[in-house]
């Protein structure tokens, strides 16, 4: 599975928080997310995240920070 720094992830369980994002802030044999509801962040190992992965949001270098024209 390719995942990439930044990347917005939708796993298949919700967080206690109520949210299903994760921005993936570290990737490498262990991932590390951040919960976007909460700020909560954990470190899995890859295996884990790529098997509770539901949907990858791509970041996207052009929209961040203001409106594209």
């Amino acid at each position: 599975m390719d995942l990439h720094l930044k990347d917005i992830v939708e796993l298949k369980k919700i967080h206690p928080c109520g949210s299903k994002q994760w921005e993936i802030t570290r990737v490498g044999m262990d991932i590390k997310l951040k919960c976007l509801g909460c700020g909560h962040e954990l470190m899995l190992p890859r295996s884990k995240v790529e098997k509770s992965i539901k949907k990858i949001l791509p970041h996207t270098e052009g929209t961040e920070g203001g409106t594209l024209r």
